[in-house]
């Protein structure tokens, strides 16, 4: 059952003072202080803060899977889609302090299977097939290991995004982002996946 529009609005909130203060810089007590909603109001929706990081990663993952519905609007091509896919989770995990995950991975364990599952059930079969379908539109190589590329672009994207690899402070996140997935993927291009994934570069 979607969450009704009060629910989204607390949802909404949550996520935005979450990215602020981090997930354990508010007690339950502050967060519905800073919702201005009761705490009546707060357990007719949550069980508790637990509940509410729950929920909270939930509706974002939902959100984000509307994102991605929206640029795949844009163009019919597998392999510009896969890096705007790319583009867009480095966009959003920008936006995550360097912290979060580890207070989701160590103070909310369910959470953190849930994102985990994401991943398995959702990222990693998108990614695998928009390789496949870039195979039988003659843009991907049909020699590739489509499962083990899948893995390694999704690795791929840890790398970029790890501060001891590339300091923020001393590298451009789109340059790497360029470096990294330009030639990777012209690699596993075809002349015309060539063509595409230039196409999309030149718009960066």
């Amino acid at each position: 059952m979607p969450p009704s529009t009060l629910q989204q609005t607390i949802l909404e909130e949550t996520q935005q003072l979450f990215l602020q203060h981090g997930i354990s810089g508010l007690t339950l007590d502050a967060l519905i202080q800073h919702l201005k909603i009761s705490p009546a109001t707060f357990r007719g929706m949550f069980a508790d803060k637990d509940d509410l990081v729950l929920q909270v990663a939930r509706y974002d993952l939902e959100r984000q899977k509307k994102e991605h519905a929206a640029l795949f609007a844009q163009t019919s091509s597998p392999v510009e889609r896969i890096l705007m896919l790319l583009q867009h989770g480095i966009g959003e995990m920008q936006k995550v302090p360097g912290t979060y995950y580890v207070q989701v991975q160590e103070q909310h364990p369910a959470t953190w299977d849930m994102l985990m599952e994401h991943l398995t059930t959702y990222s990693y079969p998108q990614i695998h097939g928009l390789l496949n379908e870039g195979i039988l539109q003659k843009e991907l190589r049909g020699d590739i290991n489509i499962e083990l590329v899948t893995k390694i672009i999704l690795e791929q994207l840890n790398l970029i995004l790890n501060p001891v690899v590339f300091p923020p402070s001393r590298y451009n996140l789109s340059e790497v982002f360029r470096s990294v997935y330009l030639y990777y993927v012209r690699g596993l291009c075809t002349e015309e996946g060539i063509r595409a994934a230039a196409a999309h570069f030149s718009r960066l």
